[in-house]
């Protein structure tokens, strides 16, 4: 077995008793009381609430209120207002994203100043990175040269952002850094473990 990895778990809907879970982004599943999906136990369901257990830890999920990446094109696509993170395990608030459509798992990082991201990343999601302006980036490994580009489009659950501020660094990277270029654009609120980001206007 690998390390786990952080999920990020929503709560879609409720039918009659069963919790409406979308995990990781995949579509939304039906679960009862006591049935487990992908590593995920709902325990009890009220309301628009759904009590889950995740690799030991209890959560209180609300209907709407987690990061849903469904990259349907729903009547309130890209249209929300408000992301809710749930801390991972190691203490860093991960969820999945998408950048000009493609998908793509962030970690939030508020010392960042871009979004940043390796130039592996920045293939896989179809990004033409090399028309950017050149820029050189102090690593741990002394100098190198990156790129500072503008992505079209980036979105988290139905929140989507425009022409967001990025860097993309030869290094590998383990996630993609969502930096303050995206997070100023929220009023950012943490509460124990939840951190909330509401769309300023």
């Amino acid at each position: 077995m690998g390390a786990a990895q952080a999920q990020s778990v929503a709560l879609a809907g409720m039918l009659g008793s069963k919790a409406l879970l979308i995990v990781d982004g995949t579509p939304p599943k039906t679960v009862a009381a006591g049935e487990t999906h992908q590593g995920v136990k709902v325990v009890s369901t009220a309301g628009d609430q759904a009590v889950i257990e995740q690799a030991g830890k209890r959560r209180t999920l609300r209907v709407g209120e987690a990061p849903v990446s469904l990259g349907g094109a729903g009547a309130s696509a890209g249209r929300g207002t408000r992301i809710v993170l749930n801390e991972s395990s190691g203490g860093h608030f991960m969820t999945p994203g998408q950048i000009n459509g493609r998908s793509v798992q962030f970690m939030v990082d508020t010392g960042a100043t871009n979004i940043a991201m390796s130039a592996l990343d920045a293939e896989r999601a179809g990004i033409a990175y090399k028309t950017g302006q050149p820029v050189r980036m102090s690593t741990a490994n002394g100098i190198s040269e990156g790129f500072r580009i503008k992505l079209n489009s980036v979105r988290i659950g139905d929140v989507e952002i425009f022409d967001v501020d990025a860097v993309v660094t030869p290094q590998p990277m383990p996630f993609m850094l969502l930096g303050n270029s995206f997070l100023s654009r929220f009023q950012m609120r943490r509460e124990n473990t939840l951190m909330t980001l509401d769309k300023r206007y």
